[in-house]
């Protein structure tokens, strides 16, 4: 089972991570260029802790997005 949030289903994405190469325009250089590229996953904030869902308490993965917008409760 992938780590995700239980409320909002946030998980993780891929994308890329970027080599640049040469001074940018405001500095004076003729503008960067990319040079590679490297796939990578943005992971989100997940946090492990203990909820009261629906009667039952368990531990599970919830984002801070959710525990500070209080769509849980906290057992």
């Amino acid at each position: 089972m992938p780590k995700e949030c239980i409320i909002c289903h946030k998980a993780p994405i891929p994308g890329a991570k970027y080599k640049r190469r040469g001074q940018i325009k405001r500095t004076g250089g003729a503008g960067s260029k990319i040079v590679g590229k490297t796939l990578r996953r943005f992971l989100p904030n997940l946090q492990r802790i203990k909820i009261n869902l629906d009667g039952t308490m368990l531990r599970a993965y919830i984002c801070t997005g959710c525990i500070s917008a209080n769509k849980i409760i906290k057992a």
